[in-house]
């Protein structure tokens, strides 16, 4: 990881110059991002890398996704996107085989298309920028088997189908399978809705004796606060619980105490990145686009690109509550 992130301190400040000292560029560019439940903060922190980028190197950066989990909704943003004939386009992929036809679409019509924060690995964009969501699995499951002291019932909530999510269960369960005293009690799929996370919490305290759950995992952003609710409400103290993301309320339930950890990643950087690579594309665009650049040892361009994450606990909230405040008051 380290590597991929030293690669990519070299990367940066290079395009960069290339993209800002050429002066190339100009607002009758537009490049799309496309993702889904844009009102999460999570997405909120994305679309203002977005922004950022945009602004850097003088395009117009265009938004486009439903408020709330809706695969068919972001589909028909993407074909709009598609349709608008853009310069580039950065999408999140929710459903990896709905949005492959897609992808390959723009693809074919010499719009490059990066994928970010979850991917659709066999279609043909150009590549993925986000996190290894399967070493954040790791990181994970390190927590929780550490925590548990190797023993003890365990449920995951989760968006089934969604692939990065899919790869960070698949992390935790590669290192909890270690441990036989760790059992898995249930995988709740929330549908993108945090209510459904709340409504299992408040059933799943409940259980007593072999049966009690132990540890919360949450494999996404929203259902974890209402994990926490629960928790805080009933004033229960006695259960672990490890969330993602670094939304103001996660960090104040880990500043609490009701939340053990989280497991922290960048979509600041990572829509960031993927817009200025966008720009740099367009200024030197791909010869020909259809290459699969991922079995090319000549490729110019990675496969994936790492942007890193982190655990955070009480010992270091304080940093990352920081950084939330300064980010707010920009």
């Amino acid at each position: 990881m380290r590597k991929i992130q030293a690669v990519i301190l070299v990367i940066l400040p290079l395009a960069l110059s290339v993209l800002t000292g050429c002066q190339r560029h100009s607002y009758s560019e537009t490049y799309y991002l496309v993702s889904n439940n844009v009102g999460l903060q999570y997405w909120q922190t994305a679309i203002s890398g977005f922004n950022a980028a945009a602004h850097h190197i003088e395009v117009k950066g265009v938004v486009v996704g439903p408020q709330n989990f809706d695969s068919q909704a972001e589909l028909q943003a993407l074909t709009s996107a598609v349709a608008a004939k853009p310069d580039g386009i950065l999408i999140s992929v929710t459903d990896a085989p709905l949005m492959q036809d897609e992808i390959n679409k723009a693809i074919d019509a010499g719009i490059p298309v990066i994928t970010f924060d979850s991917d659709a690995p066999h279609s043909h964009r150009m590549y993925f920028i986000g996190t290894n969501n399967l070493e954040a699995g790791h990181l994970g499951g390190q927590r929780v088997a550490e925590k548990l002291n190797g023993k003890g019932n365990v449920v995951f909530f989760t968006i089934t189908g969604q692939p990065n999510l899919d790869e960070r269960l698949n992390g935790y369960e590669e290192i909890l399978s270690k441990y036989p005293g760790i059992k898995t009690a249930e995988i709740v799929n929330i549908m993108g809705n945090s209510n459904v996370a709340f409504d299992a919490t408040q059933r799943l305290v409940l259980l007593k004796g072999a049966d009690k759950i132990d540890a919360f995992i949450c494999l996404e952003a929203s259902s974890c606060k209402a994990v926490g609710e629960v928790l805080n409400n009933d004033n229960i103290k006695d259960r672990l619980v490890v969330a993602m993301d670094v939304d103001q309320e996660t960090l104040d339930f880990i500043k609490q105490g009701v939340i053990d950890s989280t497991i922290s990643q960048k979509p600041y950087t990572m829509a960031y990145f993927g817009l200025m690579m966008l720009g740099l594309m367009h200024e030197y665009p791909p010869k020909p686009i259809l290459t699969d650049y991922s079995v090319n040892t000549f490729s110019p361009y990675p496969v994936f690109v790492d942007t890193g994450t982190s655990l955070v606990d009480k010992d270091n909230v304080d940093l990352y509550l920081a950084q939330e405040k300064e980010a707010k008051a920009k």
